[in-house]
């Protein structure tokens, strides 16, 4: 671990002293572009079908091959933390970010604009377990839940705000300006970083094992896939369970192949840590919890009570804004208290704040939806970081890369899965209880009643999933140890 010297100045790798302060400044600013971009396009894309005259099926491409990409980019980010100066390594990110920024504001014609979003998928998939690994190695255990709560504001914050700076500026301007208003920030953090970053995590020579880059990316690509198409296409398609299957094979043969090498490319051996297991699959089941109502209720409020998307991203911002207010707060509280009472209390809040969605109507005031939500929000910050960072707390410095890698690995596909039941559930439920096509000509004001009903069904029935995952969430945070093991292993007083 760098050496602590003072409040705000430490020590790189070389024993050269740097601000710490500036260099957190910088991970989050950075981060908080990053994960901005990651969902900003979903209002753009009739905009976007427009200029280059292609399908819906076509356009989706440009948030699936983002999530492709980032999800196989994140195993494979653990060996080049381990391998690369972290220095070199956060600037390759961001300057490989700023070209996909680049070449999607100047795209001429769809491919280009989509291997612009690829590009700009591999860097956040390298990107953001950097960052968190760099933020565990320049904190002591004691006191990383308040620098986990900072960066906790960049990535609940960023991708809950996304839909509304986007609405604003597609329906003010041109979607190229969703990627040319980021370029400018970009380049000023690479600049700053530039001067300011260091390495701060030892590299070792560690050669590429080709077959686990081959297994990692097969396996982990085929299953993200399959799980986010399985929504739209049915569990039931043979496409998709043959996606599923032939993925799960690869991630089996890649954790086989893991579990016999003597310098693992992805130490899935984190795993024998109680703590951390427990950690991964509780924040993992809380992020899906959260992440399947971000998508959901923008469609209940667009569909159902006929807002626009602009306005639908404008009433969920409250929450967004909730978490950038609080993620600062529950990690000062996680340093003093430890994770179990905050994340207990936390899911209760989540369930209190879902529970009323189960009886959404036509009718519901728009206040609270605004409401509940951000009451859901507000329990999630209590939850997401301060899990996050207990499990990360008892590996050990040298496997911390491994462990963020992991974490972020299995959050990824828990949510894919998690959201792609949701909307199973949403379309199944729906479409079981629309009316017949034969009372749309013979009433149709009553067929449209019917159908809104038999939609709300479906929503109620989503949620309703949403409060289960909530509810087993709340089950495991019971078995996490009380306090801050960190605090008392160093005789620290509450």
């Amino acid at each position: 671990m760098p050496f602590l010297s003072n409040n705000h100045e430490i020590t790189d790798i070389h024993g050269k002293p740097f601000s710490r302060r500036v260099l957190v400044s910088v991970l989050t600013f950075g981060t908080f572009c990053t994960m901005l971009t990651g969902t900003f396009l979903a209002t753009a894309y009739p905009s976007i079908m427009k200029s280059f005259d292609i399908s819906t099926a076509t356009v989706q491409w440009l948030t699936t091959s983002f999530m492709l990409v980032n999800g196989i980019m994140i195993p494979i980010s653990a060996w080049l933390i381990n391998k690369l100066n972290s220095r070199i390594m956060y600037l390759a990110a961001m300057t490989t970010f700023l070209l996909g920024l680049i070449l999607s504001y100047l795209a001429p014609n769809f491919e280009t604009l989509l291997v612009g979003r690829i590009i700009a998928g591999i860097a956040v998939g390298v990107s953001m377990p950097l960052m968190q690994t760099i933020m565990l190695s320049i904190f002591p255990p004691e006191s990383r839940g308040a620098a986990m709560g900072v960066v906790g504001v960049a990535v609940g914050l960023a991708p809950a705000i996304g839909p509304t700076l986007s609405g604003f500026i597609v329906d003010n301007s041109s979607w190229r300006n969703l990627f040319g208003l980021m370029i400018v920030p970009i380049i000023i953090v690479i600049l700053i970083a530039i001067f300011f970053m260091r390495p701060v995590i030892k590299a070792h020579k560690q050669p590429l094992d080709i077959w686990s880059v081959i297994t990692s990316t097969l396996g982990f690509g085929a299953l993200l896939y399959g799980v986010s198409e399985a929504s739209d296409k049915g569990w039931g398609d043979k496409l998709i369970i043959g996606l599923i299957i032939f993925g799960l094979i690869f991630v089996a043969l890649f954790i086989h192949r893991q579990l016999t090498l003597e310098d693992p490319f992805l130490d899935i051996r984190v795993f024998k840590y109680g703590e951390f297991s427990l950690a991964a699959v509780l924040s993992s089941i809380a992020n899906l919890a959260m992440v399947g109502v971000e998508m959901l209720l923008p469609l209940y409020i667009q569909r159902i009570l006929g807002e626009t998307a602009f306005h639908s991203g404008l009433m969920l911002l409250p929450g967004a804004l909730m978490i950038g207010l609080m993620s600062p707060i529950t990690g000062r509280l996680f340093d003093r208290y430890g994770a179990r009472h905050l994340a207990t209390t936390g899911l209760i809040i989540l369930i209190i704040g879902t529970v009323p969605f189960l009886t959404l109507t036509k009718e519901t005031p728009i206040v609270s939806i605004i409401i509940f939500y951000a009451i859901r929000l507000f329990g999630v910050s209590m939850v997401f970081m301060p899990v996050t960072t207990s499990g990360m707390n008892v590996l050990p410095l040298e496997i911390m890369s491994h462990g963020t890698a992991v974490n972020n690995t299995f959050r990824q596909v828990m949510s894919s899965i998690g959201t792609a039941i949701m909307t199973t559930v949403l379309s199944n439920v729906t479409n079981s209880q629309k009316p017949d096509s034969a009372l749309l000509k013979s009433n149709p004001l009553e067929y449209a009643d019917k159908f809104v009903d038999s939609t709300l069904a479906g929503f109620h029935a989503a949620f309703l999933v949403s409060v289960i995952f909530a509810v087993i969430a709340l089950i495991l945070s019971f078995f996490l140890k009380e306090g801050n093991r960190a605090r008392e292993l160093r005789g620290i007083d509450k």
